[in-house]
């Protein structure tokens, strides 16, 4: 099964962190929503260790699928806020975006943002 990144999971997969690595051990697919790169590359101009992570970046990036936003994406955004917004569950503008990409690729997405948990018909994979 293919997953989908929200950029928490970026940062703790870059970490290492060895629950989220138990969680994915399955996964043969990993993709990046082009909102998250750029949200972790926005992370990571700010970090004290920005060489490292900017290496393992140039490194590991060839092992995701980039997800690019396409008109698909564009309905699901619209569909899915105007659902939180008439239910009254905003999230995100940016987390707007990577769910629809995760609802257009019919994807579970990896995140410990409960907020997602709001977006009907969005399969979420904590850790």
């Amino acid at each position: 099964m293919a997953v989908i990144f929200d950029t928490n999971a970026l940062s703790a997969f870059a970490d290492g962190d060895k629950k989220l690595l138990r969680t994915l051990e399955h996964e043969h697919e990993l993709a990046l929503p082009t909102i998250v790169l750029g949200e972790y590359l926005y992370g990571i101009r700010q970090s004290k260790q920005r060489v490292s992570y900017e290496t393992w970046v140039k490194t590991n990036l060839p092992f995701f699928t980039l997800l690019p936003v396409l008109r698909e994406t564009a309905e699901h955004y619209s569909q899915i806020r105007n659902e939180l917004k008439t239910g009254g569950t905003p999230i995100p503008s940016n987390d707007l975006w990577i769910a629809a990409l995760a609802r257009h690729h019919r994807r579970p997405l990896v995140t410990r943002d409960t907020h997602f948990r709001a977006v009907h018909g969005l399969r979420i994979l904590a850790w």
